[in-house]
């Protein structure tokens, strides 16, 4: 007997998350049908935690290359372009893909007009929050406005129902930014002004501070400064917050029993505004598949882009990630038993707010990370920590 592996003419790496959007299985199981589609086509998977998704594909392309097909964060594009890194799929692009994808999509795979690979998770932060616990506490409907917010953790704390209200991914990564970013969209902040950093004054500093008020008034989980997503969630499930920035994935596995001890009370809607200035909240979390410069098989590597990209198959595990086709949202196979998350992303996905696109990305986040843990950790004031962070964000 020959095994399959050895029949097989081509071998591809991948390279996903292991961390929110499509699970592990999810992603197996798309390969598996992909593959049986392709008998010629073997796909080797591997999972990272989504800090080590940048580092593990720049590393692997100066080691004479390992992958075929990465996933990438909005936020890489412009450096991954700059470095050759992903191969510019610009021609391969169709008028089917361009017209039935929302546009705002294709921000997650473009820079400098061309395109760097093929969407595939379209995603913001939502707010989440617990329906039970809302109505003990004589709360009618879930905040608009960060003030709103405040406030309400506020009655559901002084009434006893749980401790710390709030719960963020606060750690020094990655999340942090997105969090902190859902708040800079709130409050009409920048980050660069003219190619300079804009991040210490107006929304951006009154962003920081609100942050920092929530975590010293004792509303926010003060292990949130620790939390990742995953965190987040397993806090919010056990039933010890009231509300919760999350990612989407997090609605549907809230909500089911065999998962969470508060399935069947999540609420979700789109982050908060700020009165005057927004009405909702919203960054940019999308991720893209694009095919490594090194792969040997970039038109394998691009067939498996874009089967896993394909409508079906978004519609099919919809109950993680929303899909990236426009005609989606009506399919009652995507919609129903989640019609409360895809109201919120209709006005979330509208609102969402792009993380800076620049070469510089990763050094001014982790200028940033460190700036906001300072902050939060009462080592200097709001102001004084971003100012450091323009220092070092390579931007100056």
């Amino acid at each position: 007997m020959v095994s399959g592996a050895a029949l097989a003419e081509t071998q591809l790496n991948a390279l996903f998350m292991a961390q929110a959007a499509y699970s592990e299985d999810d992603i197996r199981a798309m390969t598996t049908e992909f593959e049986k589609a392709n008998p010629d086509v073997k796909i080797n998977l591997e999972f990272v935690p989504y800090e080590g998704l940048h580092d593990k594909t720049v590393l692997s392309q100066g080691a004479g290359g390992g992958y075929d097909v990465v996933l990438y964060d909005v936020i890489w594009p412009a450096e991954y372009a700059q470095n050759s890194v992903l191969v510019d799929v610009s021609d391969k692009i169709t008028d089917e893909m361009k017209s039935g994808i929302l546009p705002g999509a294709w921000t997650t795979v473009s820079y400098d007009g061309k395109y760097y690979g093929m969407p595939w998770i379209l995603d913001t932060k939502y707010l989440f929050y617990n329906k039970e616990m809302l109505k003990k506490a004589g709360i009618e409907k879930a905040p608009t406005t960060w003030a709103e917010l405040k406030a309400d953790a506020q009655k559901i704390k002084d009434a006893g129902i749980v401790e710390y209200p709030i719960a963020w991914s606060w750690a020094q990564a990655e999340a942090a930014i997105c969090d902190y970013t859902t708040l800079v969209s709130a409050y009409g902040g920048d980050f660069i002004k003219d190619g300079k950093p804009a991040f210490a004054e107006g929304g951006a500093l009154d962003a920081l501070d609100y942050m920092v008020d929530s975590y010293k008034s004792g509303l926010t989980n003060p292990n949130s400064k620790e939390f990742l997503e995953e965190d987040v969630r397993n806090v919010f499930q056990n039933g010890d917050a009231a509300f919760a920035l999350n990612w989407t994935y997090m609605y549907n596995l809230a909500n089911d029993p065999k998962e969470s001890k508060v399935g069947g009370n999540v609420g979700v809607v789109a982050a908060p505004g700020v009165e005057g200035i927004s009405e909702e909240s919203a960054v940019n979390g999308s991720m893209g598949l694009g095919i490594t410069s090194t792969s040997e098989h970039p038109d394998e590597a691009w067939d498996y882009i874009v089967y896993m990209t394909s409508q079906k198959v978004q519609n099919d595990y919809a109950r993680l990630s929303l899909p990236i086709w426009a005609s989606s949202y009506t399919d009652p196979a995507v919609t129903e038993g989640q019609e409360e998350l895809i109201a919120a992303a209709e006005k979330g996905l509208a609102a969402m707010y792009p993380r800076p696109l620049t070469p510089h990305y990763q050094e001014m986040s982790l200028a940033l990370q460190q700036g906001i843990q300072e902050a939060l950790l009462d080592m200097s004031s709001p102001k004084d920590a971003l100012e450091a962070a323009a220092e070092n964000s390579g931007l100056e």
